[in-house]
């Protein structure tokens, strides 16, 4: 017996190793599979998904604007995810970022703010020999100076595109605040008196109209509420907005794709933001703003929180509803005449899939409008790569350049049509084009 039992014990010395090698290869395994589920590796790449009216304009764009069309295709490690595409861009901006050289405006509004924005200067010709200004409206507490602004700025500038870039109401770290008010998530007062700006300041120049996240918020609710707004417009470009504040709000607490955690983070900086104004927001004798609100900001963990006792008073909300209905583009957009080319990505773990029914809609009912949807990218990433390093340029920047020229050149040949007298031979001239490289 006890002959056996000492065989047993060797025979089972002998299979510990195996034991421990099977072990350790569950283990790798284990971590590869939540790897792969993680970053999404085997997510295939995919060009965007294009809804628009068949229209010869929407059809000439497909065919002027190849970006649209063809595959998007991430950095391979890690790309595919949307969470770190959003992380790179919210931690970097942008990889080896130029510094384009621009001169700073200030401009006085009426109820004593002062606005300012950074005017750039073409490097170049454009490819029509026309003046073309981008207005850009950054994303939320964002400015010219951010990398992602910067590196879209220079590649526009080199393209031939004039940029002004507007700084939001309280976000440079230099300038204090000459008003009890900040920058809100649909206030267009400071964007208007830059466009203003540049149409007196350049009466020949034609304007492109470009908001990133909350800035396309701001640009679209802009040239929604008042046709005049889009006098000069030739488009207008919004990348990675939610449409609705209203409606956003209620899936920023949810914890599906992290969302209240990124609610948590953007809370924390949109505090610091707002409390290096505390001095100007509660000392000046016609703020809304009391020492108790600043006390309810300090304690606040969510946008909503710092939104109801801080941001809707700036413009004298009576309820929190009332602010994101007011202030969100979805009542204004529709209004919209211009070219409107609306990008989201899909896996943007800021936008929920819910919100993405609206410009869908838009696109279906409106044929000015062209709805983008890709894969990935995340929230304002869009970073393109071969295995792990992300190129300079984004899938976004190359984009928005390559439609904006697709609409110049349409708007020359119309002009040139009608000094012509036979409007519809351009038209004819296009749709000819479109058929014989179809």
């Amino acid at each position: 017996m006890m002959l056996l039992e000492y065989g047993d014990m060797q025979s089972f010395g002998s299979e510990l190793p195996a034991m421990f090698n099977g072990m350790k290869l569950a283990v790798v395994a284990a971590v590869l599979y939540v790897i792969v589920r993680c970053l999404n590796l085997k997510s295939p790449n995919a060009a965007p998904r294009i809804m628009s009216q068949d229209t010869l304009h929407s059809r000439y764009l497909l065919k002027s604007c190849p970006m649209l069309t063809k595959e998007y295709i991430p950095p391979l490690l890690w790309g595919k995810s949307g969470h770190l595409q959003t992380a790179l861009y919210g931690k970097m901006g942008r990889v080896y970022t130029p510094t384009p050289c621009g001169i700073r405006k200030f401009l006085p509004m009426p109820d004593g703010a002062t606005a300012t924005f950074d005017l750039f200067e073409a490097l170049g010709a454009h490819t029509t020999e026309d003046d073309v200004t981008m207005v850009i409206c950054p994303g939320i507490g964002n400015h010219s100076e951010k990398n992602y602004i910067r590196t879209f700025v220079d590649y526009s500038q080199r393209q031939g595109y004039r940029c002004a870039v507007l700084n939001h109401l309280g976000a440079l770290p230099d300038m204090e605040l000459t008003s009890p008010r900040m920058f809100t998530y649909g206030c267009t007062w400071e964007f208007g008196a830059m466009v203003g700006y540049i149409k007196r300041a350049f009466p020949q120049t034609s304007l492109v109209v470009v908001g990133f996240s909350l800035g396309g918020n701001i640009a679209c609710k802009f040239l929604g509420e008042n046709r005049s707004n889009q006098e000069r417009v030739l488009c207008c470009v919004s990348v990675c907005q939610g449409y609705s504040a209203l409606r956003a709000q209620e899936t920023f607490l949810e914890w599906d794709q992290c969302r209240r955690l990124y609610n948590f983070l953007l809370a924390g900086k949109m505090k610091k933001l707002i409390l290096s104004h505390r001095g100007s927001l509660s000392s000046m004798t016609s703020s809304n703003i009391g020492d108790a609100d600043l006390t309810k900001l300090c304690a606040a963990t969510s946008l909503m929180q710092i939104d109801e006792s801080i941001m809707r008073k700036f413009h004298g909300y009576g309820s929190l509803r009332e602010y994101y209905e007011k202030e969100s583009c979805v009542h204004y957009i529709h209004n919209v005449s211009v070219p409107l080319l609306l990008v989201n990505s899909s896996d943007d773990p800021l936008v929920h899939r819910s919100l993405l029914a609206i410009p869908c809609r838009l696109a279906e009912k409106m044929p000015n409008v062209m709805f983008a949807l890709t894969e990935h990218g995340g929230h304002m990433g869009f970073f393109e790569g071969a295995v792990l390093f992300p190129q300079p340029l984004t899938w976004m920047d190359k984009v928005i350049v390559e439609y904006t020229n697709a609409i110049c050149h349409w708007k020359r040949k119309e002009k040139a049509c009608q000094r012509t007298g036979n409007p519809n031979r351009g038209f004819h001239q296009l749709s000819s084009t479109l058929k014989l490289r179809g």
